[in-house]
């Protein structure tokens, strides 16, 4: 049996990227070319890099049609930054604010020592 010769289906005659097809069988039993869409790129973290979990790799065009929940994380940076770098960020705050504080109690208590002297 010799293999049957297809041809394209649009009017791109080449192999490129956006003419990418498969062969398929018909239900009629003759062979077809389908034609495939590209494939979507997942959105990354801002801050690492990563690929954000729980949201879809669409193409630009099927992320305006798609609604905003499943778009995003219900957390705050949600379809930004992954929840290792929130959590980073919220760490690091909350040690600049404790280190403000021991700055300040030790500035407070120098003083105190300094007027206790005279």
């Amino acid at each position: 049996m010799a293999t049957q010769r297809l041809q394209y289906r649009r009017r791109n005659p080449y192999n490129t990227r956006s003419n990418k097809v498969r062969v398929i069988k018909t239900p009629g039993g003759s062979l077809r070319l389908l034609h495939l869409k590209k494939r979507g790129t997942a959105p990354k973290c801002g801050d690492c890099g990563t690929k954000l979990p729980g949201i879809p790799a669409l193409r630009p065009h099927e992320y305006a049609t798609t609604s905003k929940a499943d778009k995003t994380v219900r957390r705050a940076y949600g379809g930004s930054r992954c929840g290792n770098c929130v959590r980073d960020r919220i760490v690091r705050a909350f040690l600049i604010e404790e280190q403000k504080i021991v700055k300040k109690v030790l500035k407070e208590s120098e003083g105190k020592s300094k007027s206790g002297k005279k």
